[in-house]
């Protein structure tokens, strides 16, 4: 068993890979078979698997979620933060705050053109942790 917490450096809305980031961990961690779970602690960002060849696939998922959860709507209540608050969370309950991989061969045992990505649901920067656990 292996854990460990990891800060993000800020980044804006969007889809941010941090596949190499999580294989630094797989390799510090010495698991050769096993599962590795990753566990966001916000409630307004998320993790996806998502296809890591052709960028338009990010895009097009940022945009989707832009017309579903709409910043400054004037149905939410909860906006504390600003426009963007309600709508972060919105997205972030319709994705994840944690993911289980497996570990095969001492490697993340992702597909070919699959990435982890952190998925930013506010405007502004935010440093985000991720508490990676190897079992």
């Amino acid at each position: 068993m292996f854990q460990t917490t990891i800060t993000l450096p800020s980044s804006t809305r969007g889809l941010h890979d941090i596949t190499e980031a999580l294989r630094a961990v797989v390799a510090d961690g010495e698991v050769q078979t096993g599962l590795c779970h990753v566990f966001l602690q916000h409630t307004s960002a998320s993790l996806v698997i998502q296809e890591n060849a052709d960028p338009d696939v990010l895009s097009d998922l940022d945009d989707w979620f832009t017309r579903a959860a709409r910043d400054g709507d004037p149905r939410y209540r909860h906006t504390d933060e600003g426009p963007d608050d309600m709508s972060a969370h919105i997205r972030a309950a319709i994705t994840q705050t944690s993911l289980m991989i497996p570990v095969v061969s001492g490697r993340l045992g992702l597909g070919t053109w699959q990435g982890v990505f952190l998925f930013e649901h506010r405007t502004n920067p935010h440093r985000r942790k991720l508490v990676i656990t190897l079992f």
